[in-house]
């Protein structure tokens, strides 16, 4: 981990029940590489295979599934499971953003964002990110104008139509406020 450096959020992932990706946001550093996208896809399509091996091996099924995955000593995948089926992805970084530069004049107030380099990350402090995330879904689905695409996979290809995806630009504004605001420790967002 770099010095001062903090665990970040890297991307968040919305999976539906059939498992099609609703929205992928991913935040800084990684949303400038072109690549990314099909990096973090890739990886968020790992951790489905993980639910549906937890969902088969366990009776009673938390929402919060903890640690899903690490893929290296950088990133950590944890997720969190609705009644309803809906999947909620967060990858951390854990090399993170690096401290804001004091020189700037806002790095006083966010000191206690940078706290000397941590070891590790628990479970619990996602909690927050996972439940705003999961209030924000809830107040899509109460939007009355929002349609959710409730198609299996083979519906949509058998009627030429393309994948599910979650384009309201409030929801997509509450993810990444989300994403931004989340820092280890936390008591909500």
């Amino acid at each position: 981990m770099a010095l001062n450096s903090s665990p970040a959020i890297a991307c968040i992932g919305v999976i539906s029940k059939h498992d099609q990706p609703l929205h992928i946001s991913l935040f800084p550093p990684h949303n400038t590489n072109p690549n990314s996208d099909l990096e973090f896809l890739f990886l968020l399509n790992s951790c489905l295979d993980i639910f549906d091996l937890r969902a088969r091996t366990t009776k009673l099924l938390d929402l919060d599934l903890g640690l899903l995955q690490a893929i290296d000593d950088r990133l950590a995948c944890y997720g969190w499971l609705t009644n309803t089926g809906i999947k909620f992805i967060i990858v951390v970084d854990m090399m993170g953003r690096p401290p804001p530069d004091p020189s700037q004049g806002d790095g006083a107030r966010d000191k206690r964002r940078f706290p000397p380099a941590a070891v590790g990350l628990r479970d619990a402090e996602l909690k927050p990110a996972f439940r705003a995330v999961q209030t924000a879904y809830i107040q899509l689905m109460l939007n009355p104008f929002y349609m959710p695409d409730e198609r299996t996979p083979l519906q949509v290809a058998n009627y030429g139509g393309k994948n599910p995806e979650i384009t309201s630009k409030k929801f997509i504004a509450e993810i990444q406020r989300i994403g931004k605001a989340w820092y280890p420790g936390i008591g909500s967002i």
